[in-house]
């Protein structure tokens, strides 16, 4: 599969943004979601949406940010509210893929296959 995002930028502290993923090629992925990684930091899982669309988020997004996805235009999105410079990180969309030896979760989605990223900036 291959990952396209975009709508990343730069807002100040309690400002929104939209991201999107386009998602191409083998679709046979066992969730969908999304995770961000800051500057010298790991990886971190931010929401993840298995199949049956079940969504789950990282506590520290919850309430603030949604992951949706529209079938007919094959896009997923992650609008992002009350954003916090704690939140700024380049942000990755991922699949795992069917055969992962991962359980689909907000945790492991980090270990998907992932797109180039999108940088969000959130200024204070």
């Amino acid at each position: 599969v291959q990952l396209v995002e975009s709508g990343g930028g730069s807002v100040q502290t309690g400002g929104s943004l939209r991201l999107s993923c386009i998602p191409s090629g083998d679709s046979s992925n066992k969730c969908v979601g999304w995770f961000r990684q800051a500057p010298g930091g790991e990886r971190e899982g931010v929401v993840n949406m298995d199949n049956s669309g079940n969504i789950n988020y990282a506590a520290f997004v919850k309430g603030r940010f949604t992951m949706s996805k529209d079938s007919a235009k094959n896009t997923l999105s992650l609008q992002m509210s009350d954003l916090k410079p704690e939140d700024t990180a380049m942000y990755y969309c991922a699949a795992l893929p069917r055969n992962s030896r991962y359980a689909c979760n907000a945790y492991t989605i980090k270990f998907g296959l992932f797109g180039r990223g999108t940088q969000v900036t959130v200024s204070s």
